[in-house]
């Protein structure tokens, strides 16, 4: 994956670029936000369909590092040491141990429907219905997790679902929110036997989207580490099909890694 950095820094206003899999940045004016970096592979026998093929160096600096939760392939240690141990984390509730081995100390934690606002922009930690886990001996659920409702500086407000399986609760995100973009976390659906307790269908991607009332849509969580039974390039296409069936390509933002959405 390579990005062109240039008109990243060059834009004025917010823009959203897909690094790879979760890992998500938006520019926001003067400020940059980096959700759930991962910047390599998570284990060694999950293969990596999307390396990096750029150095971290040129990527613009975050200024804040959001954490949706606690699995492996959102909250990566490795991945966080690289960044500079002064940046701002926030996060669930939880994850004190995992942050403080990454060396990094300044950081919010939230609950649901709190938020951190530096009197620019507001981050709310928002529910989903999703758990986390670190290490299978000591069990699950010992923190929290969650998506994020961004009221960015420059204007849009940009949500972001984490890893959630469909839940009533997007009916009420909508009425309660104006969203402009809704950017669902759509990979490792199949089978939907095992995996519908904690992630959407591409069908399902669709009638929460419906139900947030966003503006656009765009997706993440697919096309780096195949972590159910669907091929990694089968999300958009999935989401593809079910959008024209409703008459709603229009509203969707189809990126590729490494490639950005200028508002």
């Amino acid at each position: 994956i390579t990005v062109d950095w240039e008109p990243i820094n060059a834009h004025r206003g917010v823009s959203v670029t897909l690094v790879k899999h979760a890992t998500l940045l938006i520019k926001d004016v003067d400020r940059v936000l980096l959700i759930d970096p991962v910047f390599g592979g998570i284990f060694w026998f999950i293969k990596d369909f999307t390396p990096l093929a750029f150095d971290l160096a040129a990527m613009p600096k975050p200024d804040h590092v959001l954490i949706t939760h606690g699995h492996y392939d959102h909250l990566d240690e490795a991945s966080l040491k690289r960044l500079d141990p002064a940046t701002h984390v926030i996060s669930p509730l939880g994850y004190a141990s995992e942050f403080k081995a990454a060396g990094m100390t300044h950081r919010t934690q939230l609950d649901w429907y709190t938020h951190w606002s530096d009197g620019k922009r507001e981050i709310t930690l928002l529910p989903a219905n999703h758990w986390t886990m670190r290490n299978p001996f000591i069990g699950p659920n010992r923190s929290l997790w969650g998506g994020y409702l961004i009221k960015t500086a420059g204007g849009p407000v940009i949500y972001v679902s984490g890893d959630s399986a469909y839940f009533d609760g997007f009916e009420q995100l909508g009425d309660d929110y104006d969203i402009d973009l809704a950017i669902f976390n759509l990979g490792a659906y199949a089978p939907r036997w095992f995996m519908a307790p904690s992630h959407m269908d591409p069908a399902e991607t669709v009638q929460a989207f419906e139900e947030i009332q966003a503006k656009r849509l765009m997706i993440a969580h697919w096309g780096t580490f195949r972590l159910g039974d669907e091929p990694v390039h089968f999300p958009p296409r999935h989401l593809k099909h079910v959008l024209a069936e409703k008459g709603m390509l229009s509203r969707w933002i189809d990126l590729g890694h490494g490639q950005t959405y200028f508002f």
